[in-house]
């Protein structure tokens, strides 16, 4: 069992940026495949990004990639993503989500999710 929890989420202009934090619970953590999801209000969930148990692999939607940078300190049960150049489309609801089966590249329906932070950027 593996429990998420975001923070770092809030309001930021067009070009700023901001760096989430997810912190797992669970000593399995290191073994798991995590990634971001977002939900923009009136849109379905989307993928963002996905990292594998050992930091070495890392997966991006087109729309973010070259802007988001995902990351994770296993020693410290927590994933990051670093959002840079931040657009008025990137707002949204965003999502952790952890798997133990699924590879970087097949993170659709993962086991585990967190709440939710709330990523406004204006313009």
């Amino acid at each position: 069992q593996v429990q998420l929890v975001e923070s770092g989420g809030g309001l930021v202009q067009a070009g700023g940026s901001l760096r989430l934090s997810c912190a797992a619970s669970g000593r399995t953590f290191s073994s798991y495949t995590m990634g971001w999801f977002r939900q923009a209000p009136g849109k379905e969930r989307e993928f963002v990004t996905a990292i594998n148990w050992s930091g070495f692999s890392t997966y991006y939607a087109d729309s973010v990639k070259g802007r988001f940078t995902i990351s994770r300190d296993n020693a410290k049960n927590t994933v990051y993503l670093q959002m840079n150049s931040l657009k008025p489309e990137d707002t949204a609801v965003y999502y952790c989500a952890a798997d133990g089966y699924s590879d970087i590249y097949n993170l659709r329906a993962p086991g585990y999710w967190g709440q939710g932070t709330q990523v406004t950027v204006s313009s």
